[in-house]
Parts: C-alpha cells; sequence; structure tokens
C-alpha cells in the first residue's frame, strides 16, 4: 500500500490522500493513521461537497495505484430477482402503514365530524331541557292557582250552604205554627 505517484504524472506533494497520511515512505500503512484520517477529521459540509470530495478521493485512491481497476459487480439474476423481491415487499409493507395512516387521518376527520353533531344534539338538549324547566314552573304555578280557585270554590259552595242553611231555618222560624192547646 505505497504511493506509486512515480508511474503516473501525479506528484506526491499534490496527492491529498498521500499527503495525510504520509505514505510516501516504503513502510506500510500505520493503522493510527488511516483510523486519523477517516474517523478523527471529521468536518460539517454540505451534501454537494460530500460527493464531490468523495468522488476526488476515489480518483486519488486511483492514481496512486491503492485502486487497480475500477469495476462494475454485477449480480447473478436469482439474487438480483432476489433483491427485486425484497425490495418490493419493504414498498409493500411501507404502502400498507401509509393506508394505514390515511385511514386513520380519515376516522379522525370521521371523529370530528361526530364531536360536532355530539355538539348540536347536546345545544338541543339543553334547550329541551330549559324549556322542560319553564314548562315544569308553569304547571306547579298553574297547580297552585288550580287549588286556590278549588279552595274558593268550596268555601263560595260551603257559605252557600250554610247561607241556605240559615234561610230554611228562617223560613222555618216564620211559618206558622200552631198554638198548642191546654
Amino acid at each position: 500500500m505505497l504511493c506509486t505517484n512515480s508511474q503516473t504524472a501525479y506528484s506526491p506533494t499534490t496527492c491529498r490522500v498521500c499527503r495525510t497520511l504520509n505514505v510516501h515512505s516504503k513502510s506500510s500503512l500505520p493503522f493510527p493513521g488511516i483510523s486519523n484520517y477517516r474517523v478523527l477529521q471529521t468536518q460539517f459540509c454540505t451534501t454537494k461537497q460530500m460527493k464531490t470530495w468523495k468522488s476526488m478521493e476515489v480518483y486519488n485512491f486511483f492514481v496512486c495505484d491503492w485502486v487497480k481497476d475500477i469495476g462494475i459487480k454485477t449480480l447473478p439474476d436469482k439474487y438480483a430477482s432476489f433483491l427485486l423481491e425484497q425490495n418490493q415487499l419493504i414498498l409493500l409493507d411501507t404502502l400498507d402503514q401509509e393506508v394505514t395512516k390515511f385511514q386513520e387521518c380519515n376516522a379522525l376527520l370521521d371523529l370530528n365530524s361526530l364531536f360536532t353533531e355530539a355538539k348540536i344534539y347536546h345545544n338541543k338538549l339543553v334547550n329541551i331541557r330549559k324549556e322542560m324547566i319553564l314548562l315544569h314552573e308553569r304547571t306547579t304555578k298553574l297547580k297552585k292557582r288550580a287549588l286556590k280557585l278549588q279552595q274558593q270554590k268550596q268555601k263560595e259552595a260551603l257559605e252557600k250552604e250554610h247561607q241556605r242553611e240559615k234561610e230554611l231555618e228562617r223560613e222555618r222560624q216564620l211559618t206558622a205554627k200552631p198554638a198548642k192547646r191546654k
């Protein structure tokens, strides 16, 4: 794993990987050098910057002869179909989850409409209760008034009966009585 920049027109001083890892010596790469380069040197950058840096890094690896050949690995058909099937299953599961979420949202909308309908019926019930209370108060007043009128009528009827008895008693007293002989 040594930089072989002598075979290319790429100089060791401009090779970013070689300069960072100090691999221009004939020794092998030390683990801490790779660890420091890959793990400890973190920077925040945008996705575009990262892609650009990665493509430059790959180019540097290739130019420094760390990578001998750039190739594409193809999968056999049965593995490709297996991966396709797995991806389709994942997609179907995701789609099922989305449908479930959509149904839950519709259920929430149905719940909202039920709550608004329940509010309307509650208001109607409150109004009916108020009317029933008013009707109860009116009937109570009417019952009291009817009782008073009944008592008054009974009193008047009693007075009339009493008056008639008095008149009858008076007429009896006024009627001529035969005198008793001794």
